[in-house]
């Protein structure tokens, strides 16, 4: 059964930065020192359903054509965000190639923007590393290392700091009201009452809320699925153990002299069922 593939928090992210200005303020909180950088010099390069489980990244930028930026949201700590990474940044790699039609076997050099790896943890586990790192996934030298920098809530002024304060109001609603409408509005009042993405929220209060409302109903269709899936299984389980049960006494009555004609009567059963059992 595929999973969820979004969570609210990282896809009011995707949606946040998706836009120009809050594109530049990532990029600057990330390079501060090029201040010159416009919105126009960053291209969103997020990719799209390039996984054969239907997941998504969450945040690709390219500024100037001289740096790749991969920016994922994550709730959990999963060790193997660096290779998902990976196999994000090779897709994009892959549409940089075909969009400015750069052969793979001349013998011209042709520049490629330099990548960066991240992930914005909002997560409460301690122990997360600083670097996630490929190479933490297999054992002895390889000819491939990639780096993923992990960040954490810094500075809380700037537009991560706000991303991280959204998602603690979130968590608190969703403790409070659990995942309905009532979490959802609640979450944007208490971030605009704070101050927090006030000019994102103000001007798209309607979309973040359909957002999270229709993640709320989402995950709640999941979580019926879930549950039917699990009953199934608990009843082929009950139906495997009446078919074990089943053989064993079969085989005891063999034992026991009876033949299968016998057994079949016995048993009040056909006797091909009977005959089935080795």
């Amino acid at each position: 059964m595929p999973e969820i593939k979004r969570s609210v928090k990282d896809s009011v992210f995707t949606y946040l930065f998706s836009q120009p200005e809050y594109a530049r303020e990532l990029y600057l909180e990330l390079h501060p020192e090029d201040q010159d950088v416009t919105e126009t010099d960053i291209k969103l390069v997020t990719l799209e359903n390039i996984l054969t489980t239907g997941q998504y990244n969450d945040l690709g930028l390219r500024v100037r054509d001289r740096l790749i930026l991969l920016v994922e949201a994550q709730s959990t700590y999963s060790p193997k965000i660096a290779l998902r990474m990976l196999m994000y940044l090779a897709e994009t790699y892959k549409e940089y190639v075909e969009e400015k039609k750069i052969s793979l076997y001349s013998d011209k050099r042709d520049d490629i923007p330099r990548p960066e790896l991240y992930v914005v943890y909002t997560g409460k586990r301690k122990n997360v590393p600083d670097i996630l790192r490929l190479s933490d996934l297999y054992e002895g030298p390889g000819s491939v290392e990639v780096e993923v920098k992990v960040l954490r809530e810094e500075k809380p002024q700037q537009i991560l700091g706000q991303y991280f304060e959204f998602c603690r109001i979130s968590d608190e609603q969703i403790a409070l009201h659990g995942k309905t409408d009532t979490a959802a509005s609640e979450t944007i009042r208490i971030c605009l009452k704070k101050n927090v993405l006030t000019p994102f929220l103000t001007t798209r209060q309607k979309e973040v809320h359909d957002i999270m409302r229709t993640l709320f109903s989402q995950e709640a269709v999941w979580e019926i699925e879930r549950y039917n899936v699990h009953q199934e299984g608990r009843q082929e389980g009950r139906q495997e153990g009446r078919q074990e049960e089943f053989a064993k006494g079969v085989r005891s009555m063999r034992k026991a002299g009876l033949d299968d004609a016998k057994i079949a009567s016995l048993l009040e059963r056909d006797v091909a069922d009977v005959e089935a059992v080795k």
